[in-house]
């Protein structure tokens, strides 16, 4: 398969509703989406999942867009490729960078499929025909409004719900949940708000059952997070701290966690994301995907990822309505009580809503050679 042209388009979203973390409240989001086109004229769709600022990890939007345009796209055009997998391997010359990287490699991968009249789940070693989905919920102003949020939730059918917590926003929030609500499957995310002088305080969540914490301690570590694993009985699931296989591995050995959230834009794209699933099945250790505010291309993404068996946990996958007033793919992901469809079409199977496309573009480039401005590496 030979790339001819790659198309970056920079687009503007707002979110239908503020989305608080401990990193802050987002309202919109700018998305690079790639659109990478072979000899025949078959699109294949990916997309940059980084915010404006670099909160979650080092990337924004911008710097993936750089990162595209002088290294990684260069690296792949008009070469030949005989599989997706390949791709990983092709952009290891430069370190870390794994969402710009992830941009290209999955727009590749839909390509392929839709070449080989195949789709992404298929192509992958997907099993399933359906996954469950969950719910992820911003810090909200009280505990009790994080309660009503949650009902709303669960009365539409989610089948786990993640809440956000930080210091002075967690036991009060939780118990509340707790409270009303003591059987839902439910999760806490920390998004590195803890360190472990916080040791006494997370024990402290024992009693309310949670299927995990996610990342309480710092965004690159894996040895502090063996030690408060072996302090607390909740689960502990790794998101910021995986960033590859052998994140993962590691992260194992040590017995850091018990859970792994693999997000495909955090490990570099859908082939690493694969390698970890497998390593992860084989060790016992259960998986889900999260969420990255993404469109409905990156949500396409991880449906297909989701379909592989060890996805055992509903991951963050919601409904596009959840976030877009009007998404940019045809139809738009939907979910019938907590269950979304995997899509049987040619590679992400959906289509691009390209009238929608234009109207929420700011900037647009065509690359069709391998010219840089700045000298790769043959080897």
């Amino acid at each position: 398969m030979h790339i001819k042209e790659v198309v970056l388009h920079t687009v503007k979203m707002k979110l239908v509703a503020p989305f608080t973390t401990s990193f802050g409240t987002f309202n919109e989001k700018h998305i690079c989406l790639v659109e990478a086109i072979d000899e025949s004229g078959i699109s294949g769709w990916g997309e940059t999942t980084a915010s404006d600022e670099p909160y979650y990890n080092e990337e924004t939007t911008y710097t993936t867009v750089y990162m595209l345009k002088n290294f990684f796209i260069p690296r792949v055009i008009h070469q030949t490729i005989k599989h997706p997998m390949d791709v990983h391997d092709m952009l290891t010359f430069v370190r870390r960078n794994q969402i710009a990287k992830s941009a290209i490699e999955t727009a590749i991968w839909d390509l392929f499929a839709k070449k080989n009249d195949i789709s992404l789940a298929e192509l992958i070693g997907g099993t399933k025909t359906e996954i469950e989905v969950g719910k992820s919920i911003g810090i909200q102003a009280s505990p009790e409004k994080l309660a009503e949020k949650v009902g709303d939730y669960v009365d539409e059918g989610f089948r786990k719900i993640k809440v956000k917590i930080a210091p002075g926003e967690d036991l009060e929030y939780i118990d509340a949940v707790r409270k009303k609500f003591p059987d839902i499957p439910l999760m806490a995310d920390a998004n590195s708000a803890y360190t472990l002088d916080d040791i006494d305080h997370l024990k402290k969540l024992d009693p309310y059952n949670l299927m995990m914490i996610e990342q309480p301690l710092a965004h690159d570590d894996i040895i502090d997070h063996a030690t408060l694993q072996k302090e607390i009985q909740t689960p502990i699931c790794l998101d910021e701290s995986v960033h590859s296989l052998e994140d993962a591995r590691k992260a194992i050995q040590l017995g850091s966690c018990r859970i792994i959230n693999v997000k495909i834009g955090r490990v570099g794209g859908l082939g690493e994301a694969i390698r970890i699933h497998n390593l992860c099945q084989d060790n016992g250790v259960p998986v889900w995907c999260g969420g990255m505010l993404e469109t409905g291309i990156g949500r396409a993404h991880n449906i297909a990822l989701t379909s592989l068996s060890n996805f055992t946990i509903p991951g963050d996958t919601a409904p596009s309505s959840h976030y877009w007033d009007e998404d940019i793919i045809e139809p738009e992901v939907t979910m019938d009580q907590g269950i979304i469809q995997v899509q049987k079409g040619p590679g992400i199977g959906f289509d691009i809503n390209r009238e929608k496309l234009e109207q929420l573009t700011v900037e647009k480039e065509s690359i069709t050679t391998a010219d840089t401005p700045h000298p790769i590496p043959t080897a």
